[in-house]
């Protein structure tokens, strides 16, 4: 009984924490080995700049990767891809669209020099022979997201004055504009000439 429990205890122990993390004991560690990895799994918080342009923490990010042991660790190299929405920033619109990102990335093992001798910012550590790609994914897909989203690159925005969207008004549509110095006049006599 206690040989299961123990048993039971290692295989815990190296199972995987979550779904974006990876044990790469399969893999092991001849240089040249590689293994292929395709992944659904949920963002889980919003990623990219809310009410502009984002993944929404309900949507999944299709991992499609490849992993390659080398001589320093594990390089992850393939695709990222998930829905976005958000809103054009001309308009107003909402938005709906995809992020694909390709994705390459060096995971170094603990015991080797380019582990010794990088910054924990600069290289991806492998930590009890497992990769976690949730921080690598969520750089990579922010990075990849447009500051500045458009429902369409000839978007004409919305009227100044009315707010109302361009492309839903008459071409000769506009604002009669008083300068501000005749405004009490106006308001003392009824308006113009033109409009009397």
């Amino acid at each position: 009984m206690s040989e299961h429990r123990t048993a039971s205890r290692s295989a815990a122990d190296h199972a995987p924490a979550g779904p974006w993390v990876i044990d790469t004991r399969d893999l092991g560690r001849r240089p040249g080995s590689s293994r292929s990895y395709h992944r659904s799994v949920p963002a889980g918080s919003p990623l990219g700049v809310p009410e502009v342009i984002e993944v929404p923490s309900d949507a999944r990010v299709e991992l499609g990767l490849l992993l390659e042991a080398v001589v320093e660790g594990v390089l992850v190299s393939g695709t990222v891809t998930a829905p976005t929405v958000g809103e054009c920033s001309r308009c107003l619109d909402p938005l709906s669209g995809t992020v694909e990102v390709e994705l390459t990335e060096l995971f170094a093992y603990p015991d080797t020099a380019t582990s010794a001798t990088t910054d924990e910012d600069e290289v991806s550590r492998i930590v009890d022979d497992r990769i976690d790609l949730e921080p690598v994914v969520r750089d990579a897909i922010v990075l990849a997201l447009t500051p500045v989203p458009l429902c369409s690159e000839d978007c004409p925005g919305l009227c100044p004055d009315c707010g109302r969207r361009w492309a839903d008004l008459d071409p000769d549509h506009g604002h009669d504009k008083i300068d501000p110095r005749w405004a009490a006049l106006r308001e003392r006599f009824g308006g113009t000439e033109e409009e009397k």
